[in-house]
């Protein structure tokens, strides 16, 4: 077989199986696991995020999971120094390192040689502070003035997105896009294994996860972080499941009704993002999740090398 310690990259749409066939190779490999979702950095986003319990981790190390309270603002500059971080000293220890998620610039980051724009904490306040003033519209109209393309890009909605892009513009003179990590040279031999299923299938599975979701207790979980500092989180107040249920502030069933049925639409518009993102890039070798034969398959895959 290819060598044990070759890192193995788990990628595809959400609620296809890629957390148990994670721990199904780990099994296999001596493997452990490197999370490559973003909103699973955040500790107590358990429920929302499909976080494997510590119970059902089957003893697998697993790393970069609950490194961030909610009103932090999670960058891939900082995910990127610490999963690779992870990811070397896994293979020090001669175990696999299987990267385990659906953040397409997370994993590219992970596994590229990838450099990002860097950022001025005083250009990035006073963009801030303009964003607090005039909303974010007005912003977005400045910048299709200085960069179409990347305002095309934005929606003018997306306050936080579009202060990033004028700050680069600010301080490199240079375009927004231009400025965005390119596809480089790989950093490992990773395999990656692209998972995905029938999309009627994946439609079904994802109304079945949501209804599981609240099941257990989702909106709970939103409440106490709520109490925590979710709303003034940048990053993690978007996440999807989070960010409908606290636009319900009086948990009334119906609204929560709505908010449940918003949930499934807005996975599945993940799921459309997350394929065309991972389908881009050439080395993803594809398979489908459903096989009855999935993890001797990618074994065989591991084992050619391919």
């Amino acid at each position: 077989m290819a060598s044990m310690t070759r890192p193995i990259a788990l990628v595809g749409p959400t609620a296809t199986g890629k957390s148990d066939l994670a721990l199904d190779l780990a099994a296999r490999l001596d493997g452990e696991i490197v999370n490559t979702d973003a909103m699973q950095l955040y500790r107590g986003m358990d429920i929302g995020t499909a976080k494997l319990p510590l119970a059902e981790r089957r003893g697998v190390p697993h790393h970069l999971l609950d490194v961030l309270d909610v009103t932090e603002t999670a960058t891939v500059a900082a995910y990127q120094r610490d999963a690779r971080a992870a990811v070397d000293a896994t293979r020090r220890r001669e175990r696999t390192p299987i990267a385990v998620g659906g953040s397409g610039l997370y994993v590219q980051a992970l596994l590229d040689d990838l450099a990002f724009p860097g950022t001025d904490p005083a250009v990035r306040e006073r963009l801030e502070g303009e964003l607090g003033e005039v909303g974010p519209a007005v912003l977005h109209g400045r910048l299709a003035a200085l960069d179409p393309e990347a305002a095309a890009s934005i929606l003018p909605s997306n306050g936080r997105r579009i202060v990033r892009a004028l700050e680069v513009v600010e301080i490199t003179g240079r375009p927004f896009a231009a400025s965005l990590p390119r596809p480089g040279r790989p950093r490992h031999d990773t395999l990656l294994v692209g998972l995905d299923r029938d999309t009627a299938e994946l439609d079904a599975r994802i109304a079945t996860r949501v209804d599981g979701m609240f099941d257990a207790g989702l909106v709970a979980e939103v409440r106490a972080l709520e109490a925590r500092g979710l709303r003034a989180g940048e990053t993690a107040s978007r996440a999807v499941g989070y960010r409908e249920i606290l636009e319900v502030p009086d948990d009334d069933p119906a609204r929560l009704a709505e908010a449940r049925r918003r949930i499934v639409v807005a996975t599945r518009r993940l799921v459309r993002r997350q394929r065309s993102w991972f389908r881009r890039d050439d080395r993803v070798r594809w398979f489908d999740a459903a096989s009855p034969t999935l993890v001797d398959e990618v074994l065989t895959a591991l084992r050619e090398g391919s």
